[in-house]
């Protein structure tokens, strides 16, 4: 079993040992359970895009360390997990950070990870947190589904009642954190998209061709159906990618550290035994080719330095600046993709009550 170290309370490295990420003060006042040290040690990285307010997107990437015992010429799971996409789901983006932790044990380094704990920070760091981003977009309905345009404005306008907590935006991924993620399926590919919420207390799952969990900890799956321009019905239904929606039971208070612990765990043997890698052999086989490469150049490069020094009495040092990050343009929307899904069953949603049988 995995074991999640370090609760509240640890005492932080010294100063000249952690790494100076600004945006953990902020987000360790918000975020339970989290301390400063396992924030400035979470090893996330400024994506290159930000929030609205204008505040780093956080990820971190983590190829696979381990070969699949059982298949080890199979390219790696992808898994983009994500959290706090809803900013008042504090729970969402806490166990997420708190997973980083356990990513060099065994089973999870098998999979190339993508992993964002914070994708609605203006909503977490509002005065008092909010579900919607600081454009007051629900960020888990903004999503390209099809006949967006026409189903999410209605939904949200007859279904909802107009619940400001959930209106889906002017036109789908016109916010940059929805645009951000939907851009991180386009270009990372995931095998399977892990979301995190919370206070509903359930598993939820979307998707065509892969056996859903039966549980994870105590969470037991509980398919609510789906809604216009959700994440689930984006990715799941129609981009075929399976979604699973852990909705924790409390969005301001964590689970127990072995339940934190028990419900990573039972993720991880399920996606092992459950999703299967959609990369292509002979890219994958390529990719590591490219890689050796790569490495036998270096070796090559690093050999005529040592020859060329015995040989000089001094050689010129070389430095090679740091590559800058490319940005890869955002893609257009595809064009809208067959038939539109069948909405979830009608819900009695008030403005701000969270016993609404809606989760995610």
């Amino acid at each position: 079993m995995v074991t999640l170290p370090a609760t509240a309370g640890s005492i932080a490295p010294a100063a000249d040992t952690v790494p100076a990420n600004p945006w953990c003060g902020p987000l360790v006042r918000r975020l339970p359970k989290v301390t400063m040290a396992q924030c400035q040690n979470s090893a996330l990285k400024a994506s290159g895009k930000v929030s609205i307010k204008g505040f780093p997107l956080l990820v971190r990437e983590v190829p696979a360390r381990i070969k699949n015992a059982e298949h080890p010429d199979q390219p790696p799971i992808k898994v983009l997990l994500i959290g706090g996409i809803h900013g008042d789901e504090r729970t969402a983006s806490s166990i997420v950070l708190l997973w980083l932790e356990a990513l060099n044990k065994p089973v999870a380094g098998e999979f190339e990870w993508r992993i964002a704990p914070l994708v609605n920070p203006d909503g977490l760091l509002a005065a008092k947190s909010t579900r919607v981003n600081a454009n007051g977009v629900d960020l888990n309905r903004n999503f390209p589904t099809p006949n967006w345009l026409q189903e999410a404005p209605l939904y949200w306008k007859k279904r909802t009642g107009s619940d400001p907590r959930r209106f889906p935006g002017k036109a789908p991924i016109s916010e940059p954190e929805s645009r951000w993620v939907f851009d991180e399926i386009e270009h990372f590919q995931p095998d399977v998209v892990i979301s995190v919420h919370a206070p509903f207390g359930v598993l939820d799952f979307d998707g065509l061709s892969t056996t859903p969990p039966s549980r994870f900890g105590r969470l037991m799956i509980d398919r609510v159906g789906v809604y216009p321009g959700s994440l689930g019905n984006y990715s799941g239904v129609h981009k075929n990618i399976p979604v699973v929606t852990i909705e924790l039971p409390n969005s301001l208070v964590m689970p127990a550290d072995a339940e934190v612990a028990r419900i990573w765990q039972d993720m991880l043997n399920w996606v092992q035994h459950n999703v299967k890698s959609q990369t292509p052999v002979s890219s994958h086989i390529s990719a590591s080719a490219s890689e050796s490469a790569k490495t036998a150049e270096q070796a090559g490069q690093d050999v005529a330095v040592q020859v060329s020094t015995a040989v000089s009495e001094t050689v010129p040092s070389v430095s090679t600046p740091e590559s800058a990050l490319v940005l890869v343009p955002a893609q257009s929307i595809a064009p809208a993709l067959t038939a539109p899904p069948a909405l979830a069953a009608p819900v009695n949603e008030g403005s701000v009550s969270k016993t609404i049988k809606e989760p995610a």
